[in-house]
């Protein structure tokens, strides 16, 4: 409640929400089961063989029933046939509007399309294949914007050598994650395996990547361990670290070679 100039108001109540009418089965429409059936039959390839039990009618409209049928076309299990009857007001004539064949609750459908660029797996390109990058794609910017990396701007800027597009700070933070969590991470069998000082950040064989990247991955340099020309993280590793000392051997003294006089046969 509120005071204005001595005079007292009450908040206005909300607008009642109007009830929707339900829809009533005409019956004219839903007695119409050997029509909804003969149309049908006219659609089936087997002349209405397919056309199986009949399973209900339900209203669409006013003076508007869809009658369903069970369908035993081969292929085609839990869908329905289905024709839709209806009559104009004040008549008991009925008609035909349509049929369709629809797919029940339980009926076998084609998995949903996805676009070619959510199918693409990693690996999925071979030699020949072409892939084009989208327009949008997120991953990329224009090279003629500012960036966050400074390797970035001198690569985008160089005279006649510039890049039209660059990676995008989304872009970078996605092949970032995705490297860590791969084989190439600190959680890769052969790097838990290593042992714990052999991490590729303090190997002689680690190249640093270029930009924001750097603090965190390099390429492996080194031809005998398994991820040679591959980025890794900084925190993986194996036993071909280049600081990897071999455990040293005691050394055992040389004794003096000793004749069995005793076993040596006179010629």
């Amino acid at each position: 409640m509120g005071d204005n100039g001595g005079v007292t108001t009450q908040p206005a109540e909300p607008a009642p929400t109007p009830r929707r009418r339900s829809i009533r089965l005409d019956a004219a429409c839903a007695e119409a089961v050997e029509l909804a059936r003969a149309a049908l039959a006219e659609t089936d390839p087997a002349g209405g063989a397919n056309v199986g039990e009949h399973l209900g009618a339900r209203a669409e409209g006013e003076r508007l029933v869809m009658h369903l049928f069970e369908c035993l076309l081969p292929g085609y299990r839990g869908w329905r046939y289905a024709a839709t009857v209806t009559r104009v007001i004040r008549s008991k004539h009925v008609t035909v509007c349509e049929t369709a064949l629809l797919p029940g609750p339980d009926a076998i459908m084609a998995p949903t399309w996805v676009p070619w660029q959510e199918r693409l797996q990693p690996g999925d390109l071979g030699v020949g294949d072409v892939m084009t990058t989208v327009p949008d794609d997120d991953r990329l910017a224009p090279g003629y914007l500012e960036s966050d990396d400074p390797a970035v701007e001198e690569t985008a800027y160089e005279l006649g050598l510039g890049r039209s597009r660059v990676m995008s700070r989304e872009g970078r933070l996605e092949a970032a994650e995705r490297w860590y969590e791969s084989d190439h991470g600190p959680t890769a069998p052969i790097a838990e395996a290593a042992p714990r000082h052999a991490r590729c950040g303090t190997c002689g064989f680690y190249l640093p990547v270029a930009g924001s990247l750097r603090a965190m991955f390099g390429v492996c340099g080194n031809l005998f361990a398994p991820d040679d020309g591959r980025a890794v993280s900084a925190d993986h590793g194996c036993g071909a670290h280049s600081e990897v000392v071999p455990d040293q051997v005691p050394t055992v003294e040389a004794l003096t070679t000793v004749y069995d006089d005793a076993s040596v046969e006179r010629v």
